[in-house]
This record gives structure tokens, C-alpha cells and sequence, in this order.
């Protein structure tokens, strides 16, 4: 809030540092006041305008308090002189092409939609020390450069549109898959995310990577309420299919098929909305085109050489075709993915349908010792046991 206020990155972080300080020495004698996060938010706001000022009186322009007076408005519905959604604008500034192209995402997950360093370090496949510096480096260029907090012509848009989807794509990852804590879902998250792409619609419903996109999360979102049951893990074969929410089901079947074959990220989205179109379609997982969603996994490997677009492949030809099959596609990704606990936990599933019991028992515990999510970790220690049933049978 404060930086898309006062349009300062470089006082904002300060300001509500000192607010917090200020905050630590009066209210244990003074009292919590009614409105915490209000009383914080005023100190730091005038903490900000006090250092403009102090900057105004030693005659230095603060250029990242400018905003631009002309806009260049498309026509029709498409216009930004009321965004929907302030987050947007806040993206658009971590999405800026002076930032390194790893670092705009990450850094607008991390200011904007407030995910952990750690999970957008498991969402790129990095270390979190490395993710640390890399956000500090992209907060620093901001300042640096001084680049400004304002809203974006149709050029700047269209410039940074592609990071833009990326950024709400991961931010929907992130909810709908958290990396740990007792929660398989944050439908919240992920909810907000869709709705970050709902805005993009709104604005640009031409634009055919922001339609990929929002089908992709309208049909992922759609299955949320039947991903658990009573806490409990529940695998897409074993979903009550009549909570899925068809509305949203049929809007996303419409948007994926409103794309055409392209190439670059549109494709990657695109293909990815064709996967999820295939599941949505089945009235019950028997119906399930397990072929068809092979051979869009081998399109989307191709197109992006993406492990984890591998491991999911091999789950699709274990499913079409047997999971030896699967466990073969599996081979060489272990280098690519070393700790995801989702690759031992995928050759362990794959290893017991395929009886190789000793595999399966290796994988599952050491999917279980990667695991930091609970409700996963759960399901793995069950799927552990009934093999130790078994072999005592």
C-alpha cells in the first residue's frame, strides 16, 4: 500500500521499518491502538512524506513520486485510467524490462502477492539463498535506476504482458500447490491469483496468452473443493467429480479453445490448458483420454524442456500405457530435480503398480523426507504402510 501510494520502493521498506520500531517502544505502555496495521500504516506514510519534503528543500526531484500526466489509452473497454486491481500496477513495476528477465516474477511473488522466499525458490527450482539475492538485487536496480510506479501505456503493457501472466501463473502454483505447511491447498491464494487474471481479461480480452491463462487457472481452480476430504489427501481418480464447479469449467473449455497453436509461453499455456480441458471433460476418471494428454505432455516437453512437464508425462504414459513405461520416462530427471519430493513420490506410486515393492518402499521414504507439506506427507506414510501390510501378507 505504501508503495502504491507514495510511489516510492526506495522509503517505502525504511518508513515501515522505523513504523514497526516506533510501534515495539510506545504500545506496551501506551496500549495497542483500535486499528493496528491503520496506526502503522499513517506513521510510515508520514515518515515517507517527511523524507520527500526533507528531499524537496535540498532541491532534489524524487522522480519515482512522478506520475505521468499523458496516457496512451487504447479504444473500447481496454483503459487503464481505473485498474481494477492496484496489484496489477505494483506487477507492472516488478515486471519493468530493466529488471533481469529471472527476476521479475520472483520479485513481484514476493512484494506483491506476499509468497515466502522459500516457495519461490521451489517454484524456480533454486536454492532460497539464491532466490534471497536475487530479489535483493531486482530491489535494488528499482531504486537505482528509478524506475517509476506508474500505470502502463499500451506499449508497456504489451512489453510486459508475458511476465505479467507468468507472475500470476506461479502465483496460482504457489496456492494450489504450497511446498509446506498443514494445508494441500490455500484455495485463497490460488483464488487470488485467478482473480489477478480475471482483471488482465477485463483489460486486454484479445491478448491470447492472457485467454490461455485464465482458462489454464479456471480450470485448475475448478476442482478445489474436491481435492480434500475430512484433511485427507484426495488423487484426481478418487475426486468426486460433481464438486467441480462446472460454471467455471465450461467458461475455461471456452477460453482454451479460443486460442490457436502458436509458439513461445502462449503455447506453453495453451497446451497446458489442453491437459486440464481433457480431465475436465471426463465424466469420470475411467473416461479419461490418457493417450491424448501424453501426447500433449511430449508437445509441452518439447517446447519447454521442463522436468517437471517430464515427471508429468510419465504419470500420462503410465496411465496409457503401463507404469514400466512410466518408470522408464523417469529416467535422468533425478539431475533436474534432486530434492522436489514429488519425483520419488511419483516413481514410488509408479514402482508399487508395477510390484517392485523394494523401489517403491526406497521412494516413499524418500519422498517423505523431502515432503514439508503435511496433508502429502499423510498420504505418503499411508501409501508406505499398505505396502508394509503387504508384504506381511
Amino acid at each position: 500500500m505504501l508503495v502504491t501510494r507514495t510511489r516510492r520502493l526506495d522509503l517505502a521498506e525504511g518508513a515501515l521499518s522505523e513504523a514497526f520500531a516506533r510501534a515495539a517502544a510506545r504500545w506496551p505502555s501506551a496500549g495497542v491502538p483500535d486499528n493496528p496495521g491503520g496506526w502503522l500504516y499513517t506513521t510510515a506514510s508520514r515518515l515517507v512524506a517527511g523524507r520527500i519534503r526533507a528531499e524537496a528543500i535540498h532541491g532534489r526531484k524524487a522522480q519515482l513520486l512522478a506520475v505521468d500526466s499523458a496516457w496512451v489509452h487504447p479504444p473500447g473497454p481496454e483503459r487503464f485510467d481505473e485498474l481494477a486491481d492496484e496489484r496489477l500496477t505494483l506487477i507492472l513495476l516488478c515486471c519493468h524490462p530493466a529488471l533481469h528477465p529471472t527476476s521479475r516474477s520472483a520479485l513481484a511473488l514476493r512484494l506483491v502477492i506476499g509468497t515466502p522466499t522459500s516457495q519461490i525458490a521451489r517454484l524456480f527450482l533454486v536454492s532460497k539463498s539464491t532466490m534471497a539475492a536475487r530479489i535483493t538485487r531486482a530491489k535494488k536496480k528499482i531504486i537505482a535506476a528509478k524506475i517509476p510506479l506508474s500505470r502502463p501505456t499500451d506499449a508497456d503493457l504489451k512489453l510486459r504482458r508475458e511476465d505479467v501472466c507468468r507472475t500470476a501463473y506461479l502465483a496460482f502454483t504457489a496456492g494450489y500447490t504450497p511446498g509446506q505447511g498443514a494445508q494441500l491447498l490455500r484455495a485463497d491464494l490460488a483464488g487470488e491469483a485467478v482473480d489477478l487474471a480475471a482483471v488482465l481479461h477485463e483489460l486486454l480480452p484479445a491478448a491470447p496468452d492472457v485467454r490461455a491463462l485464465f482458462g489454464l487457472l479456471l480450470l485448475q481452480h475448478a476442482r478445489r473443493d474436491a481435492r480434500t476430504r475430512g484433511g485427507r489427501l484426495v488423487t484426481l481418480d478418487e475426486q468426486q467429480r460433481s464438486l467441480w464447479h462446472r460454471e467455471e469449467i465450461e467458461r475455461g473449455l471456452a477460453l482454451i479453445a479460443s486460442v490457436r497453436p502458436t509458439a513461445g509461453y502462449v503455447e506453453s499455456l495453451r497446451l497446458q490448458g489442453a491437459i486440464a480441458a481433457e480431465h475436465a471433460r471426463a465424466a469420470e476418471a475411467a473416461q479419461t483420454n490418457w493417450v491424448q494428454i501424453a501426447a500433449l505432455y511430449a508437445e509441452l516437453e518439447t517446447l519447454t524442456r521442463s522436468p517437471a512437464v517430464r515427471l508429468n508425462r510419465a504419470v500420462a504414459i503410465a496411465e496409457a500405457q503401463g507404469p514400466r513405461q512410466g518408470l522408464a520416462v523417469l529416467e535422468g530427471v533425478d539431475r533436474a530435480m534432486p530434492n522436489n519430493h514429488r519425483l520419488p513420490a511419483v516413481r514410488a506410486d509408479l514402482a508399487r503398480r508395477a510390484g517392485d515393492l523394494v523401489l517403491a518402499r526406497r521412494s516413499y521414504a524418500r519422498a517423505m523426507e523431502l515432503c514439508a507439506n503435511e496433508v502429502e506427507r499423510a498420504y505418503l506414510a499411508e501409501r508406505l504402510d499398505e505396502i508394509g501390510r503387504t508384504n506381511a501378507r
